[in-house]
């Protein structure tokens, strides 16, 4: 069918309930709409699935959720009776939806035979990938649009380690998905019919009680100043609870939430885009750091995997740390205080991605601690530690990426911001007992080991015209890499979805120079954007920016150029 003939089908359909007809019917004269809506299924993919909220099969609903459900389920119950009495684990965020779509996916999951534990409300991201492996569920389920806009949802899978699906598994459940014919074709049930019979079980406090004892045992040290001014913010996301009870617990008494964001709030309507790697989500939590004298800021998203950090100056305005600078600080107090503590395996490692900077290589060198890099995607960075947990290889210490996510230990195979702001806040407080800021502990490490500086481009395309452009780029890219920029010469390319790197296949450029700086370039998986990394070393701050900004003017010179 093509878009038109599938609006129709579902406009006119009664198998779809009359809201969904409704919504459908006030577009019947917006043929663009209908177009975004209908000109393909909203694909399903080692992220799960991710859209804007609506009716349509390209877009987030309870019928995509049960269809991709159903998929899962199927794959599910190819495993046997002991995969489906294992069960799966389900968990949902703040966002519009979410806890229906849950529900839906907990309801089909039950038709099917599948056992299913499902949060008695909102969680933090990690929590889910904790409970896998505390339940030792077969599967899990995250409803979560992560950093994304109000007006999107998500559908994130799991499988048994507790960490992201891989291509193996979301290949499975896609052949699966794409065998069911008709929306009709999909097994559900009453929810409350599921309780009765013991497919639905509701997850209470007790996993939280745990959890939040096993993050707490991730500490480094108590030799802390435990009277740190700290501000934090949930974005009127998930986090709120267990962060600010980690902290509490872990002895930090001056712990201030900004009030206007403590609570759930599926609009973010005091954020608008609630991505703390975006300083203007900052706002409200600066104004209350100035108010409270606040030593740092930390914000988490609205999923709380992920967290962003800013620090009070000499001067008494607060700088951000991006997710590079958070990364390097986090490796070296970890590598620094385990070899401090005598407790650094031999065989230790960490991982971060292809488009992760290399400060913390050179702190990990220091203590002959491995560095790996994957694709970027937690997926792939906790598919190292599920990898040690089998050859003992290394063991895994530490993973990040640059986009603020970060785990510590093997607890959770997903990055945690419950987890990471314990650790930042900590950190912090070590330092200060020390008589210095974040800030100058990062200055510490330029001086010793060179200015690394970095920055991160987005570039937002959107719709069918900006996929098509973003490809144009890629191509002209990869037919034709900038040779020179500035005195900096091209010295190696890599090619991602070409190259044999001991990686999957992914569509990502990274070009090596001459002098030691790089870039690299790439489409977002979940967002429609296209994003450029760009990362340069020298002795001095002066030069290391220069550097950035030239190859900044060439590559956006290029983009420019391809329309």
């Amino acid at each position: 069918m093509d878009y038109i003939e599938k609006y129709k089908y579902w406009a006119t359909n009664e198998f779809f309930d009359l809201e969904t007809r409704k919504e459908l019917e006030a577009i019947k004269d917006d043929e663009e709409e209908i177009k975004s809506r209908f000109y393909t299924d909203l694909t399903f993919g080692t992220a799960g699935l991710r859209g804007i909220i609506g009716a349509g099969t390209n877009r987030m609903n309870k019928y995509t959720v049960a269809l991709a459900t159903q998929g899962l389920a199927d794959t599910i119950i190819d495993k046997g009776n002991l995969a489906m009495k294992r069960g799966v684990a389900i968990a949902y965020d703040v966002r519009h939806f979410s806890k229906d779509f849950a529900e839906v996916a907990a309801r089909v999951l039950a038709a099917n035979g599948i056992r299913v534990y499902i949060f008695d409300d909102i969680r933090p991201t990690p929590l889910l990938s904790y409970t896998i492996r505390k339940l030792n569920t077969i599967s899990g389920i995250v409803v979560t649009a992560s950093h994304n806009p109000k007006d999107y949802n998500g559908y994130k899978v799991y499988w048994e380690e507790g960490s992201q699906i891989l291509d193996d598994i979301a290949n499975e459940i896609l052949d699966n998905i794409n065998s069911i014919k008709d929306f009709s074709e999909i097994k559900i049930m009453d929810f409350q019919e599921g309780v009765e019979k013991g497919l639905i079980n509701y997850i209470g406090q007790e996993i939280d009680d745990d959890y939040v004892e096993e993050v707490k045992n991730l500490s480094l040290n108590d030799d802390i100043d435990k009277d740190i001014n700290i501000v934090y913010t949930p974005l009127n996301g998930t986090g709120n609870k267990l962060v600010r009870r980690v902290l509490r617990e872990r002895g930090f008494t001056h712990v201030f939430v900004v009030p206007e964001q403590e609570n759930p709030d599926p609009d973010f309507t005091t954020v608008g885009y609630p991505n703390p790697e975006d300083v203007k989500a900052f706002e409200y939590a600066i104004k209350l750091g100035k108010e409270k004298d606040a030593h740092i800021l930390i914000a988490t998203d609205p999923d709380c995997d992920r967290v962003a950090c800013m620090v009070k100056d000499r001067d008494g305005n607060y700088t951000e740390l991006n997710g590079n600078q958070i990364g390097a600080l986090l490796v070296n107090y970890i590598l620094g205080s385990r070899f401090k503590h005598n407790s650094l395996p031999e065989n230790a490692a960490i991982v971060k991605s292809i488009v992760t900077g290399d400060l913390s290589k050179a702190i990990a060198d220091r203590y002959k601690v491995k560095t790996i890099e994957t694709l970027t995607g937690f997926k792939h960075i906790c598919g190292k530690a599920n990898e040690f947990d089998k050859t003992k290889e290394h063991t895994f210490i530490f993973g990040y990426e640059e986009s603020i996510g970060y785990v510590y230990g093997t607890i959770v195979r997903d990055k945690d911001a419950v987890n990471s702001s314990m650790l930042i806040a900590e950190m912090a407080a070590y330092y200060k007992k020390r008589g210095k800021s974040l800030l100058d502990v990062l200055e510490d490490l330029y001086q010793e080991y060179g200015y690394y500086l970095s920055n991160l481009i987005s570039i937002v395309l959107e719709g069918i015209e900006g996929r098509e452009r973003i490809q144009r780029i890629m191509e002209s890219f990869r037919n034709r890499p900038i040779e020179n920029i500035g005195n900096m010469k091209l010295e190696r390319t890599i090619d991602y979805l070409k190259d044999d790197t001991g990686n999957p296949k992914s569509n990502v450029l990274k070009y090596y120079l001459d002098d030691g700086s790089w870039y690299a370039i790439r489409p977002s998986g979940t967002e429609p954007k296209f994003k450029i990394y760009i990362y340069s070393k020298a002795n001095c701050k002066e030069l290391s920016e220069d550097k950035i900004k030239q190859i900044e003017k060439a590559v956006l010179e290029r983009i420019e150029s391809v329309k």
